[in-house]
């Protein structure tokens, strides 16, 4: 494909396809690169003797340094473009993974990991902006199973890790692994990336607010968002003490979950295509609250496994659909858009689990989740009001 200085729709339909499996791939490597970080939590909180106070603490600097590069994001996108930035940041990630595997105490983890927050997150608004910029080539909707193909990199990232522990191979040696897989997709594929389309550019310059629009897809972000923190976090949590699921069972919760996570991202852009993004919101906030009111009501196994599964497919469309939408933005560069509406979203993914924390150590857990179920409820409401969905 020849090099585009700007986004040029005739030439770009003649490579689509190409296009969609190299931004798909770029969705990929930022999961498996994200996942095999966290499937070495255990090895490096060992390794570096952290009690679970310290490494909580730790933690926290990755979402504080994805949360604090939001602007700036945003900005380095709209002016230098999501396909030239992406490909120097995903390698520049998965270099800052392997520092990780190199970390000799908990001072030394907690910056890197800041940094591994403030790239992950100019990863993350260049490859989706580069997500709405391959949609707006097929004129229908193909942003969900980006989203679905970052889920499967999740697992396999999981199955990579448990295969280098069984292998013996430290964590560094894991992550250079990693680095070399994410450096030759990214000289491989890189040349298909979507360039800016020529009135996005124009209005790079000046100072963005964000609108009444921005903020309530914000929100509808946020409460999504939330939800999966509460379930990522407290899934398993729930089904050991709430449910009282034998130890061998207790990853049942969360595995129903991400299993129907997962699943309804692939199929969410088939529906979505049929029945319209507003309507498809709506049914995955009810299906948002009925899961996590069943799992109140009837904390039984079977119920909860289902109610569970009820859960990953309410919360499977939000992001991508919300992202899909802040992206085609009339009057604020997508890049910069993005920013605005993931500050707020992903607000719910850091605060969520520590709330429901909260909450359980003053009430119960199962109080938590009770709570936690109006989100869904609020995100139907919002859903419903907002005129941007019959726009686009």
């Amino acid at each position: 494909m020849p090099s585009l200085k700007y986004y040029d729709q005739p030439d770009l339909l003649q490579h689509k396809n190409r296009i969609r499996i190299a931004v798909s791939l770029f969705y990929f490597c930022q999961g498996i690169a994200f996942a095999s970080w966290a499937s070495r939590i255990p090895i490096i909180k060992s390794n570096l003797q952290l009690s679970e106070g310290e490494l909580g603490t730790i933690l926290l600097m990755l979402p504080i340094g994805q949360l604090v590069t939001m602007p700036l994001s945003g900005k380095l996108v709209s002016k230098y473009g999501s396909h030239h930035l992406l490909p120097i940041t995903a390698i520049i990630y998965s270099c800052i993974l392997c520092l990780i595997g190199l970390a000799t105490n908990a001072w030394q983890l907690g910056g890197i990991l800041f940094l591994f927050g403030v790239f992950g997150n100019m990863c993350n608004i260049s490859v989706n902006t580069q997500g709405v910029l391959a949609e707006d080539i097929f004129k229908k909707t193909i942003m969900a199973s980006f989203h679905g193909v970052w889920s499967i990199a999740g697992f396999t990232g999981a199955l990579v890790g448990l295969l280098t522990l069984n292998l013996g191979l430290s964590t560094l040696q894991h992550f250079l692994i990693i680095l070399g897989l994410v450096t030759l997709s990214t000289l491989i594929n890189k040349t298909f990336l979507v360039p800016p389309k020529q009135s996005t550019t124009e209005k790079k310059s000046g100072s963005f607010k964000p609108d009444r629009t921005l903020i309530s897809l914000g929100v509808i972000g946020f409460c999504s968002m939330a939800t999966e923190g509460a379930m990522f976090d407290w899934s398993g949590v729930y089904f050991h003490d709430i449910v009282e699921a034998p130890e061998n069972l207790v990853i049942v919760g969360y595995a129903s979950f991400m299993v129907m996570m997962a699943s309804g991202r692939f199929v969410g852009d088939f529906v979505i295509n049929r029945i319209g993004r507003q309507r498809t919101l709506q049914i995955s906030g009810i299906l948002m609250f009925l899961g996590m009111i069943m799992s109140v009501v009837w904390p039984n196994f079977i119920v909860c496994t289902a109610a569970f599964m009820l859960v990953g497919l309410g919360v499977a469309c939000n992001i991508p659909t919300v992202y899909s939408i802040t992206g085609k933005h009339k009057t604020i560069p997508s890049g910069v858009a993005l920013a605005m509406v993931s500050s707020i979203s992903y607000l719910g993914f850091l605060m969520g689990p520590p709330l429901i924390g909260y909450i359980a150590e003053l009430f119960s857990l199962r109080y938590s989740y009770g709570i936690f179920a109006c989100f869904g409820l609020l995100l139907f409401i919002i859903t419903s009001r907002l005129r941007v969905f019959k726009e686009n």
